[in-house]
């Protein structure tokens, strides 16, 4: 038949296979084939009929579908895995029957039962690269599938697939059930903490005026600093928190998602020089309501309400803890707001880290000794030159005296003790940024970006592993972390020589797309990627085009130079201008 009356039809693809299959025959070959036969007709077949399938080839180990719609056949895949994982559960891990699944949407030639054309070698593809566990869709697909199915998805970027012309968008979708965390590679729920867990949702403004959602916000992430730097308790970071502000989400689910016991809920009403809050403190697990209490007082009291509000929790939940050392707090309310403001500013792009600068300028005249507006300002100054192209001088040098006024004001604030830590070790002074990293974690260990900051460090200190167990401590804390958090990982595990880890960990959606990108393109170089380096690198020019290596490795403070020279040749080699 000639290609161009043969029959062709616009169809989902779906392609699976077993990880692991040879293995599992050479452990025992007789048991794998009755237990893949036996899923076969308990599994599978019934849920292609259910989602309007058809099994176009069963293939040892695979097994190719087709659907006359997307949704549909992502519908059938998430069920397929979540059916085959629950399965696995009482036999050896070693004999697990993890899948790893390709879909695509698109023109297929059909002789007889059986499908040719692109569209299939793609599916087949994806499902190729997926890891153990994997559902990987092509871009065609998503954007058919993403506001119709509530499914999460991690956007992997544009991958190359042999034969195939143009570089295919991938799109991994996220698991979301206990039974889909038995493979491996697949995401595990989170276990509860042995001391008492609690994560703080956002409070709700109860006044319809906007200007009042920074403060509402503010309180909030006050609430969440108070409470973790109480000892013998394990809470949540705020960003993860705040994942969940204006989602009607059961707070049985947060709590699991967030691997915590005990969630705090509530709503706050200022007006008239006063503010009313409202609290709840919920057992998720138990589904009871432990402790519930109104605070009605002038704003002037608002730092003891906020003491007062944690110190009832503490007590709800485990007693009589030790009690942190105070912090100091803010003299002028009206600074307080303004810092509120310029926390959500601070620390994300050059452009909004001015506005926030200008926020913390006005906040430190009409309250000099404010530690912590001191503290974002170190930040945002130390960002500037070391990232964002600002001039060194006199930036840096006052980058340094901004953080070192802050410890001096309030050496009691964990989050002071790291921004100084950072910015001295940026300034190659390690024992000192070491000591100071050591004050902040005794003084609260459940500060999540302090974890993750001293990554960063350690990465260029040639201590890998331990820059990896220290992004990994960060996001048990922060399941839903800021996009550098990520950026951290990858760097580590650039650095450990890992690219395969890097690569996925740069492709995630927190992180991609932003400078990481860089690194990205190191990684792809250093596994013979070429074409797909040079790509992502000529991207990230397009948003640093001032960028240079020379310039880069300059102000790295690296404590190897045979660690600076691999992170040299890999931008080399992706084409990164000298």
């Amino acid at each position: 038949m000639s290609p161009s009356r043969a029959k062709r039809r616009l169809a989902a693809i779906m392609a699976a296979d077993v990880v692991g299959y040879s293995r599992l025959i050479d452990l025992d070959e007789q048991g794998t084939l009755a237990t893949l036969n036996e899923r076969r007709k308990a599994i599978l077949e019934p849920l292609v009929r259910d989602h309007h399938g058809r099994i176009v080839k069963l293939m040892g180990d695979g097994v190719l579908v087709e659907f006359a719609s997307a949704v549909n056949a992502v519908g059938f895949a998430v069920d397929f895995r979540t059916r085959m994982a629950a399965a696995n559960q009482g036999l050896a891990e070693d004999r697990h029957i993890v899948l790893r699944i390709g879909i695509n949407l698109g023109d297929v030639v059909v002789e007889g039962g059986d499908l040719f054309g692109d569209s299939v070698i793609i599916a087949v593809r994806l499902q190729a690269i997926a890891e153990p566990g994997d559902i990987f869709l092509s871009g065609s697909v998503y954007d058919q599938v993403k506001r119709k199915l509530a499914f999460g998805f991690d956007e992997l970027g544009p991958r190359t697939i042999k034969n195939i012309a143009e570089p295919v968008p991938v799109y991994r979708i996220k698991a979301s059930s206990q039974w889909e965390a038995s493979g491996p590679g697949e995401k595990s729920p989170l276990p509860l903490p042995a001391v008492p867990s609690i994560a703080v949702l956002p409070f709700t403004n109860m006044i319809s005026d906007p200007e009042q959602e920074a403060f509402v916000d503010g309180l909030t992430e006050d609430l969440i600093t108070d409470l973790s730097r109480t000892r013998g308790l394990f809470v949540i970071a705020s960003h993860s928190a705040f994942a969940y502000k204006g989602r009607n989400v059961d707070v049985r689910r947060i709590a699991r998602e967030l691997g915590v016991r005990y969630i705090l809920e509530g709503s706050v009403r200022r007006a008239a020089g006063r503010v009313r809050i409202n609290a709840q403190l919920i057992d998720a697990v138990g589904g009871n309501h432990l402790w519930a209490e109104r605070f009605d007082r002038g704003m002037e009291d608002i730092f003891a309400v906020q003491d007062e509000v944690s110190g009832q929790i503490v007590e709800a939940l485990a007693g009589r803890l030790i009690a942190p050392p105070p912090r100091t707090r803010p003299s002028n309310l009206e600074a307080y707001d303004l810092c509120v403001r310029a926390r959500s500013l601070s620390q994300h792009t050059a452009l909004a880290a001015k506005e926030a600068n200008l926020l913390l300028d006005r906040a430190l005249e009409l309250d000099p000794d404010y530690a912590e507006a001191h503290r974002l300002l170190a930040l945002n100054l130390w960002l500037g030159w070391e990232f964002w192209g600002e001039a060194i001088d006199p930036t840096r040098a006052k980058a340094v005296g901004e953080a070192e006024r802050a410890v001096a004001l309030d050496p009691n604030d964990a989050a002071n003790r790291w921004a100084l830590g950072i910015i001295l070790g940026h300034e190659r002074r390690w024992a000192e940024s070491d000591a100071e990293f050591d004050a902040a974690l005794k003084l609260d260990p459940n500060l999540a970006d302090a974890w993750a900051m001293r990554a960063d460090l350690a990465t260029l200190g040639s201590r890998t592993a331990e820059a990896i167990d220290f992004v990994q401590k960060a996001l048990r804390l922060n399941p839903h972390p800021p996009g550098w958090y990520y950026w951290q990982l990858g760097q580590a595990q650039y650095a450990a020589e890992d690219y395969e880890a890097a690569v996925q960990t740069f492709r995630r959606p927190e992180t991609y797309r932003t400078t990481s990108r860089r690194l990205l393109a190191a990684s792809l170089a250093k596994l013979g990627r070429l074409d797909e380096a040079r790509r992502e690198a000529d991207l990230f020019m397009m948003s640093s085009p001032h960028f240079t290596i020379r310039h880069w490795s300059a102000s790295q403070p690296f404590r190897d130079e045979n660690l600076r020279r691999h992170f040299e040749e890999g931008y080399r080699l992706a084409g990164l201008p000298e």
